[in-house]
């Protein structure tokens, strides 16, 4: 997250101003700044010959992690939040390894290189990635430039304070952090969503970033007294009439991590695309849907390591993800469809469906396994898994258990099936589309796993 040089100018004109308030204590802008070089003067070097000198960060806290953060990036490294709970993947070309920022640190000064827009700079995982990690890599410019347009569309500044309710190695939640700390303004990082603290928290907060299926229970917690003004919300389509009821500014956004920001709602007439971003829609002939295909200064690098994903690439400086819409013309409002590559969206996370597959088939008696998403008011979609068993399918507490040890909260399945035998497409492989038909067409042959 490259805002360390952001945050050391905040502290030279505002020192005493709150900068970050987490679950262990609070920071000034002149203390994070401190505690920030003291870090990275421990660290320092970063190891020599790394042509990405990714820093793996697995502190616990969301202050200790954002403090890690600024070091890195003063040391010109590429920051990578990974969950602290799992191990980093042995695939990732780790240089460094956080694990703990220390109570105490040498009062020892640090001067980093001077900042370059094509450093790169930050690095997260792709939603859903835990079978086969993904990280994405993000230049400097493309980081920091899209900072002064998503200010102007929620109107964050200095005097705010941002509310971030949600863990920081998601892309959305971490970009809200570092946003506030660009801005000067105080980022308020519980780490995870409380619904008993919202009050609490609603008391001081100005601003506040979420996913779309958490704003209803965040306006029920809202106190009357609530200075809450505006609600960056990204990740799914709002529910009809939520912005209506808010009775605040609400601005949603569309985009990915491989791609940042693509498109915003700002005043509830559709998605447009977000400043500097322009949008292609190609449809192939005799289809209604297209590809969203997107050309902006935002757009991410790549992968780390060299990984495989859904992103795809033009020789014109367009990429996409395969998300789907219906056929666009300039100046009128994008209308997504869905995901063009099975990906499921539940509840703000993307959920890939052969990362979850790819778990569960190691359960004993499974002898294939398709995962899709079911509808769901709330969530969007909820991951819902068929087994494939020719005799008793193994128990559901079993493959529950597999899922708790091998995939994140938003993979594990919420309704599980069973049938005999999966029907296939010509060349062998689970026919995706069609079991998700049968599912929704109610096939007694697929028996819902209690």
């Amino acid at each position: 997250m490259p805002v360390a040089a952001q945050v050391l100018r905040h502290a030279a004109s505002r020192p005493g101003r709150l900068a970050l308030a987490g679950p262990s204590g609070e920071l000034s802008y002149g203390a994070l700044a401190r505690r920030a070089e003291r870090l990275a003067a421990a660290l320092a070097p970063l190891p020599a010959g790394a042509a990405t000198p990714l820093a793996v960060i697995r502190a616990t806290d969301p202050v200790d992690q954002l403090t890690a953060v600024l070091a890195v990036d003063l040391l010109g490294g590429t920051p990578l939040l990974c969950d602290p709970a799992r191990e980093a993947p042995p695939e990732i070309p780790a240089a460094l390894t956080v694990d703990a920022v220390p109570a105490r640190l040498p009062d020892a000064a640090f001067t980093g290189r001077p900042a370059r827009p094509g450093d790169l700079a930050w690095a997260c995982f792709s939603s859903g990635s835990t079978g086969r990690p993904r990280a994405v890599v993000r230049t400097r410019g493309s980081w920091t430039g899209s900072f002064e347009p998503f200010s102007e569309l929620t109107g964050i500044t200095a005097d705010d304070v941002v509310l971030v309710p949600g863990p920081l190695i998601s892309s959305l939640y971490g970009f809200a952090a570092v946003h506030a700390l660009a801005a000067g303004a105080t980022a308020l990082v519980p780490g995870r969503w409380s619904p008993g603290a919202l009050a609490g928290q609603l008391a001081n907060a100005t601003a506040v970033h979420l996913v779309p299926h958490r704003l209803p229970e965040l306006l029920a917690a809202r106190p009357a007294a609530s200075p809450l003004r505006v609600a960056a919300v990204g990740g799914a389509a709002l529910a009809e009439g939520l912005r209506e009821r808010a009775g605040m500014r609400v601005v949603s956004y569309y985009g990915a991590t491989e791609l940042s920001f693509v498109a915003a709602d700002a005043d509830g007439t559709g998605l447009r695309p977000f400043p500097g971003v322009e949008i292609d829609v190609r449809v192939k002939p005799g289809r209604d849907l297209g590809t969203v295909w997107a050309r902006s200064p935002w757009l991410a690098e790549g992968y780390a390591a060299g990984a495989s994903g859904p992103l795809l690439r033009d020789g014109d400086g367009w990429m996409s993800v395969g998300d789907l819409a219906e056929p666009y013309r300039p100046g009128e409002a994008l209308r997504l469809r869905g995901r063009g590559d099975g990906a499921i969206q539940t509840g703000g996370a993307t959920v890939v469906p052969e990362d979850v597959e790819e778990v569960l088939r190691a359960v004993p008696g499974v002898g294939d396994i398709v995962v899709i998403g079911s509808p769901h008011p709330d969530l969007g979609s909820v991951v819902t898994a068929i087994v494939e068993a020719a005799g008793a399918p193994p128990p559901r507490s079993a493959l529950e258990a597999v899922a708790r040890g091998g995939l994140d909260l938003a993979q594990r399945p919420r309704r599980w099936y069973a049938v005999q035998e999966l029907p296939r497409t010509a060349t062998g492989k689970p026919a995706r589309a069609l079991v998700a038909a049968r599912l929704a067409d109610g096939d007694p042959a697929l028996r819902r796993l209690s």
